[in-house]
């Protein structure tokens, strides 16, 4: 059984998702809206997203994180150190105070003596006895059943019940006047601290912005040096190594071009003499020999060309359906050809040269393939959201389904006899797939029983990006 010489592409697809779908609602049609009564998941990713990729608001919450603490052990560790020994020296004191204050009162405890103390100190008095009942104004009485210290309690000689207390009404609005103006200074601190680190980290922009333009291939414009630390010396660095890059790229140009002058010129010098033998077997045997050759450095040189990221494109406006009548009447001239091309497809700016080989490539793959079958190949495309999606099927005997995959490598066959008759040495469809990427588009081979359907898709429009 004869099978195709194919080389394929590992399957890949291009992202052509119906609009709208990335953002559409995961609620269903009719279902209550969770939003309005449930907060929105999405700033939780958001955030996590921003955590993991800015360093920057890493490090600010890495200093918070420390700063409080620190402040949490400081804190512990003082009120743990004074509160072991306060009461040993601070209650013999306190104890006396209060017995001097419960002897200025008299006994009876003489009210104007009581009112005079709490006008001068902040305290609050409660007289509780047989004579004297009396409460000052700032006393609290859920305060002083909440704390019955016997230590603020005395009794006098005449049975007087005399209970002490703080007056914390006056001096209340401090501490919180105290932690506002904190929280203003900790939150200014936050402030500074995170335009601090974005200063910082700052080259790292102009560090990534440069990186993607060496990706591209533009070693034009180096990075800005700004700084002479450690991200001065990383953008040095880059810089240097784009050089070599460049130097690199530019020695293998002129490699690229030194081998195609010396290959084909003794090639051309050589079919020339060939010409002069005379006709016969072993005169088209050697013509057949020396254009495969030919087509083989060819193929190899552009096959290098499309392999760099950078890949150059000469774009311009280009009509499919006059470059598939071009092929038509030109190599494939007389060929069957089931062709059917949207009559309103736009043109676009693509490599027409370029787009002209690989279609060559797909037709004279699928006619070499399609000698015995019993329709023609066919060459179908279709135009949707700026996407064409082009087709070319044969009806021969097909390849096992264990080789698509590897159809696109380069020098891959799949007759393991890698004879003549069944193709070429293994670059066509290879070089189909890297000017596909090249255009930002895909090859995908599938099984079409009968025979191999390869399916193109690439954008369709104004002049795009290609994709690296």
């Amino acid at each position: 059984m004869r099978s195709h010489r194919r080389s394929g592409d590992a399957p890949g697809t291009l992202a052509a998702a119906p609009l709208g779908l990335a953002g559409a609602s995961p609620r269903r049609r009719g279902a209550t809206r969770w939003c309005d009564t449930e907060p929105d998941p999405r700033w939780h990713r958001r955030w996590q997203r921003r955590m993991r990729h800015s360093l920057g608001l890493r490090l600010i919450i890495l200093f918070l994180a420390l700063a409080l603490a620190i402040s949490m052990t400081f804190l512990f560790g003082m009120q743990r150190a004074l509160g072991m020994g306060w009461r040993d020296v601070i209650k013999p004191l306190v104890a006396d105070y209060v017995d001097r204050l419960a002897g200025d009162l008299g006994s009876p405890p003489d009210i104007q003596r009581a009112q005079a103390l709490t006008a001068r100190l902040p305290l609050s008095i409660e007289i509780d006895g047989p004579v004297v009942h009396w409460r000052s104004p700032t006393a609290r009485p859920a305060l002083l059943e909440e704390h019955p210290h016997e230590l603020l309690i005395r009794t006098t000689a005449d049975g007087h019940r005399i209970r002490f207390g703080l007056d914390t009404q006056a001096w209340m609005q401090r501490p919180r006047m105290i932690g506002w103006m904190t929280l203003t200074v900790l939150l200014m601190l936050t402030a500074l601290a995170w335009k601090l680190a974005h200063h910082l980290f700052g080259p790292l922009k102009e560090i990534g912005a440069g990186v993607e333009r060496f990706g591209r291939g533009d070693f034009s414009q180096p990075i800005q040096l700004r700084r002479h630390d450690e991200l001065g010396e990383l953008a040095e660095q880059v810089n240097t190594m784009a050089a070599d890059l460049s130097s690199m790229l530019d020695a293998k140009r002129a490699l690229l071009l030194a081998i195609s002058h010396e290959l084909r010129s003794p090639l051309t010098r050589a079919r020339l003499n060939a010409e002069l033998v005379p006709e016969g077997p072993e005169r088209d045997a050697l013509l057949r020999d020396l254009a495969e050759m030919r087509d083989l450095i060819t193929s190899l040189l552009e096959s290098e060309r499309l392999a760099q990221p950078h890949a150059a494109l000469q774009r311009e406006p280009t009509d499919l359906a006059v470059l598939v009548a071009g092929l038509q009447a030109g190599p494939f001239i007389g060929k069957a050809l089931a062709v059917d091309l949207p009559p309103d497809l736009p043109s676009a700016d693509v490599d027409r040269t370029r787009l002209g080989l690989l279609l060559r490539n797909l037709i004279d793959n699928a006619l070499r393939h399609a000698t015995d079958a019993s329709a023609p190949p066919e060459l179908q495309a279709r135009f949707a959201d700026g996407v064409l999606t082009l087709s070319v099927r044969d009806h021969g005997p097909g390849v096992p389904a264990d080789v698509l995959a590897r159809l696109a490598e380069p020098f891959y066959r799949a007759d393991a006899a890698r004879q003549r008759a069944t193709g070429g040495v293994g670059l066509g469809l290879y070089l189909c797939r890297l000017i596909a990427q090249a255009h930002g588009g895909s090859l995908q081979f599938e099984s079409a029983q009968p025979g191999l359907k390869v399916v193109l898709r690439m954008p369709w429009g104004s002049a795009r990006a290609p994709k690296a």
